[in-house]
């Protein structure tokens, strides 16, 4: 069954500007406090993830850069189901890494898990420039 659901673009936008916000303040947190991001990782039930995919400093690095960039993109609309994907392919190891087996970060699994829930949107749907879009 095919249903057309109509969307405002404003709303769009906000979601998109809205979700971009976190990327780019976590981006650069993971710049500017390395150490402080590598301790965490260090104290983490699963930090075996993070250290399967190589160094922490440099994993924290590669994701403060790959965040930024794709948080601008998400941000400003620029391939935004590409930074979507991007953006969540970055998720998921940090949140299986740190968030995951830790019963006092329950608050911040669940935002996590919402946040993927907003990507999913972006990369599930493909926006054009219309006053009202149809999904």
């Amino acid at each position: 069954m095919n249903t057309n659901i109509l969307v405002s673009r404003r709303s769009i936008q906000l979601l998109r500007v809205m979700l971009s916000g976190i990327f780019l303040v976590a981006s650069l947190n993971h710049l500017l406090n390395i150490e402080k991001t590598v301790n965490r990782i260090d104290q983490a039930k699963f930090k075996g993830i993070a250290y399967f995919f190589g160094n922490p400093e440099l994993l924290v690095m590669l994701s403060g850069v790959v965040m930024l960039i794709a948080g601008i993109a998400l941000l400003i609309g620029f391939k935004t189901r590409w930074a979507a994907a991007v953006l969540l392919a970055v998720l998921i190891p940090i949140t299986l890494t740190v968030q995951v087996g830790q019963i006092t970060t329950l608050g911040p699994l669940f935002k996590n898990i919402a946040i993927s829930g907003g990507l999913l949107f972006f990369i599930l749907n493909d926006f054009k420039d219309q006053q009202t879009t149809k999904i």
